[in-house]
Parts: C-alpha cells; structure tokens; sequence
C-alpha cells in the first residue's frame, strides 16, 4: 500500500518521527503520520496551517507499507469513543493509539479522518521491529496553492 505524507522539505529523504504527542499518540512514542491519498494529505496539512510556514519548502513523500495484513490495524468510526472527532476527546484517542503502539503488533494503524472520516490517515510504528519493511519510494516537490493558505 502506497500512502503520502507532505512533509518540510528539511525532514522529507528520510523515514523518521519526533515523539511529540499528537491525535493518536503521547508524547515519546515515535510514530509517522501519512494519508490514503495526497489530497487527505493536503487537507490535513491545511487543517494544521501552523504547520505550513510561508517561505518553506515542502515535498511529497510517497511511503510504501507491506501488503501483507499483519502489518496492519484499522480503527473504524463506530469503534471509536462518542465525539472521537472533536478536540475535546483528544487523550481518549492518544490513549488507543497508545495501546496499540505499546502492543507492537503491527506496523500501521488505519484511522478515520477528522477532516473526512469515510477517508483514513495511517499511523506508522517506526518502533516495529518490521518497520525496515517500510519504504520511502518517491519524494517530490510539492507546491502549494495559494487559495488553500
């Protein structure tokens, strides 16, 4: 599975992750946040504007995951918490994101878009011992249109 992430084009040729706590994960736990599509990947990136900073250069990223289905695990919306969806339930949904990265069973956890929930974001376990399985195939630049800032 070929998934996408817009990235500064300072961190884009390599496959790593900060640790900073975000919607599916605490802080120290090291995981790569990337879309089915590059236009989810847009839209997310517009939704964090203060991730977009103007002047910088961004790339494309496009990560290719195993096909095989031990690699991954998938969160659907009526499984998640009422109000999954709104900022007010964020450490409900950093605490299962938790668990599933304590757990290490798999490399990547399919989530729900907040943007667009019938659309998933892919929540990727550099910490798996198969995460060496996990490719960066392609970076390319990326342009933004000035209507989406």
């Amino acid at each position: 599975m070929e998934v996408y992430r817009i990235s500064s084009a300072k961190y884009a040729n390599k496959l790593q992750a900060s640790g900073v706590a975000n919607r599916w994960n605490k802080e120290g736990e090291y995981v790569i946040y990337a879309a089915e599509s590059r236009s989810l990947a847009t839209l997310e990136m517009v939704a964090h504007r203060n991730a977009i900073m103007s002047g910088q250069k961004f790339k494309l990223m496009t990560i290719a995951i195993p096909p095989n289905s031990k690699y991954y695990s998938h969160y659907q919306k009526k499984g998640l918490p009422k109000g999954w969806n709104s900022p007010k339930n964020k450490s409900a949904l950093q605490n299962l994101g938790s668990d599933w990265y304590k757990a290490n069973d798999s490399i990547c956890l399919l989530v729900p878009s907040v943007i667009i929930p019938q659309e998933f974001n892919m929540v990727i376990n550099t910490k798996h011992p198969d995460f060496s399985k996990v490719k960066l195939v392609k970076v390319e630049d990326y342009n933004w249109d000035e209507r989406l800032l």
